[in-house]
């Protein structure tokens, strides 16, 4: 009898995986505006609808938005040059650029569609336009790279496959190990490629891109003796993004 129920388990587990599989093969795009074969489970426009949605809200988190029109107007003027000067124009997306309250916290950060956020503690860190222009590029490009829709694609696919696994071998952990070390990488991959494009979209509008430096610098000082080591984060360590910076000034310069 336990010899048929493991049997039982083991088939149900093994459907499990295949649709899983199977569903995250045919999710399997190409992304027009980087070449980059990704999963993604929904449309452009459902990523817009779920950045919309969700701006009130993840201002509110950071104290709403900056009560300086002429500050605002600034950020909403650099991020729209960088779209209209570079293939962001080219895309579906609606690009907003917020300026929120936050003053202790230094980020920036976009939600799928098209919604680009920072906060006054960075923007009051940064040293011209050029190194805001960098920012906001690094933010654009997340969209445009689509790197939220696909982290939900994959997110999803790594629980159906740690459920296959529980059910079928007892081995759901272990699964769901491999799937949250592979979303760390992927992770780390996304802020390199956003990165890149940020470079391009500095140079396609007349920025310097050598900025993009000072920006890593400014989030490394920031960080301290205490940050994270990257294997545990989504994001590479400040110098390594400098190397890959480099590397990208280098490449869209010769172009």
């Amino acid at each position: 009898m336990r010899g048929n129920k493991f049997k039982t388990r083991l088939l149900i587990g093994l459907a499990i995986a295949a649709f899983f599989f199977i569903k995250r093969c045919n999710q399997q795009e190409t992304n027009p505006y980087t070449g980059r074969t990704q999963t993604i489970g929904m449309t452009p426009d459902q990523e817009i609808a779920i950045g919309l949605d969700s701006r009130n809200q993840m201002a509110q988190q950071h104290g709403g938005l900056y009560p300086d029109e002429r500050l605002q107007t600034y950020v909403d003027m650099v991020g729209k040059k960088l779209v209209s000067s570079s293939m962001a124009r080219e895309t579906p997306y609606k690009y907003e650029f917020h300026l929120l309250a936050d003053d202790q916290t230094i980020n920036a950060f976009a939600l799928p569609g098209g919604q680009c956020f920072i906060t006054y503690a960075l923007l009051d860190k940064l040293e011209n336009e050029d190194q805001l222009a960098g920012v906001l590029g690094h933010e654009i490009g997340h969209v445009l790279g689509r790197h939220s829709a696909e982290r939900i694609a994959e997110s999803e696919f790594w629980k159906g496959m740690a459920t296959a696994g529980s059910v079928g071998a007892d081995a759901g952990g272990f699964i769901s190990g491999i799937g949250q070390n592979t979303l760390l990488k992927n992770g780390r991959g996304d802020e390199l490629e956003s990165d890149e494009l940020g470079v391009k979209f500095m140079i396609d509008a007349g920025y310097n891109p050598e900025e993009m430096i000072g920006v890593m610098k400014i989030l490394k000082d920031a960080a301290g003796p205490n940050r994270v080591p990257e294997f545990q984060s989504t994001h590479p360590d400040p110098e390594n993004r400098i190397e890959k910076i480099k590397e990208a000034i280098q490449k869209y310069k010769r172009q």
